[in-house]
């Protein structure tokens, strides 16, 4: 395809959205609920023809394709269904109250402030089919449409998704079948264009590798597009000289159970004082993943995201700190502010490490693998938003998809 015609590809999409929304903004909590509970049942009932498209996708790629990344990719019939039931937990989920708050005003006039859809909201994510399903399933439950578009490598699944899935799912519903739109072509082009439109798509979930999701942040502002960015993750344990090193040890291994992923333990900062030990135990536990510790001196920086670095996810950066607070200053000024979690036995050390950490999730003997929406909201997320300024912030999910409307009645 030339770059003309992804873009009118990718208008035409945002333009059957944009027909549809309307019909969503309007539809009844139950027609909603409905077709969520058909996207889940339709995982099930059409696993064939994805699981079909999802294997083509996985045979298709290049032989020096990371492990870490194929992972990400791949879908069995576990996985759909893990999907449906993340998605009939949604369907249940309380719908966030459409009036927020009301106040009476001088003159004898009611102030409510009230929660609208936003309309049309795009996506551009990383080559994950579940995420077609969680962002389509968000959407529908926030009462938004979307225009979706996804890495080269997942396209075959995400299109399966879409004709097997979401659209009957919404067709049964009683909803318009077009609500939900995938980029049908793996050109980059389809995202810049896709960050293009702020009179159909005025607001672009944007996740993916740190370099692609900024350049995108910066082309949607210049075009007057609002972004929800994720670009970068990587998360950091702290031991401190009061941790209990078997913990340590549960927690090394179960946060590196998956390499590919945000959450996942990236940087592990240790008190000098049991340095030796804490290492011992760290490097027995990351063995049992196939991980490796980079000790220093490092050539790198101390923030490097290893689930970014294709081919060489396996490892782990390891470094001296001094108490808490420096290893939240570290957090805070080489990583990209995901998650941090402290392993300590001492309380007053803990809160003093909570306070001096300014990231999106902060944890007190637990893993940094919890910063997910499901885990913490118990909902799927779009993404997870780590922007030092007001707005949704951690695990976004539909509960966030929405604009303030301020209506004045008579009283």
């Amino acid at each position: 395809m030339t770059q003309h015609d992804v873009t009118h590809l990718v208008a035409e999409a945002g333009a059957r959205a944009h027909r549809a929304a309307p019909t969503l903004a309007a539809a009844t909590d139950a027609a909603i609920t409905a077709a969520l509970h058909a996207m889940a049942d339709q995982l099930s009932h059409e696993s064939g023809p994805v699981l079909e498209a999802n294997a083509q996708d996985l045979s298709d790629l290049d032989p020096s394709f990371p492990e870490a990344m194929r992972d990400r990719l791949r879908l069995d019939a576990d996985r759909l269904e893990a999907m449906a039931g993340q998605i009939r937990v949604l369907a249940e989920a309380s719908f966030p109250d459409p009036v927020v708050s009301t106040r009476d005003l001088p003159g004898g006039f009611r102030l409510e402030e009230r929660r609208r859809p936003v309309g049309v909201i795009g996506a551009v994510y990383e080559a994950r089919p579940n995420v077609t399903v969680d962002v389509a399933s968000q959407l529908l439950k926030s009462r938004n449409a979307g225009v979706l578009r996804t890495g080269r490598a997942a396209l075959g699944s995400a299109m399966a998704l879409q004709r097997h899935v979401v659209e009957p799912a919404l067709r049964l519903a009683g909803l318009d079948a077009h609500a939900v739109q995938v980029v049908d072509s793996p050109d980059r082009e389809g995202a810049r264009a896709l960050v293009s439109m702020p009179a159909v798509v005025p607001l672009v979930i944007i996740r993916g590798s740190g370099d692609t999701t900024r350049e995108l942040g910066a082309h949607a502002a210049a075009h007057g597009v609002r972004t929800l960015a994720h670009a970068d993750g990587g998360g950091v344990m702290y031991v401190d000289r009061a941790a209990d090193l078997g913990l340590v040890a549960e927690l090394v291994t179960g946060s590196l159970d998956r390499l590919g992923v945000c959450n996942r333990l990236n940087l592990l900062l240790i008190h000098e004082d049991v340095w030796d030990g804490a290492v011992r135990v760290a490097r027995a536990a990351a063995a049992q993943r196939g991980v490796e510790l980079e000790l220093p001196p490092h050539d790198h920086a101390l923030g490097r995201e290893w689930a970014l670095d294709e081919g060489n996810e396996a490892h782990v950066t390891v470094a001296p700190v001094g108490s808490a607070v420096e290893a939240a200053v570290a957090a805070n000024g080489e990583t990209s502010g995901l998650a941090a979690t402290i392993v300590t036995e001492d309380r007053a050390t803990a809160e003093r490490f909570i306070a001096a950490y300014a990231g999106t999730g902060a944890f007190w003997n637990a893993s940094t693998r919890l910063l997910d929406g499901f885990k913490l909201l118990g909902a799927p997320e779009t993404g997870i938003n780590v922007d030092h300024v007001p707005g949704p912030r951690g695990p976004v999910t539909f509960r966030d998809l929405h604009l303030r409307q301020f209506v004045v009645t008579p009283a």
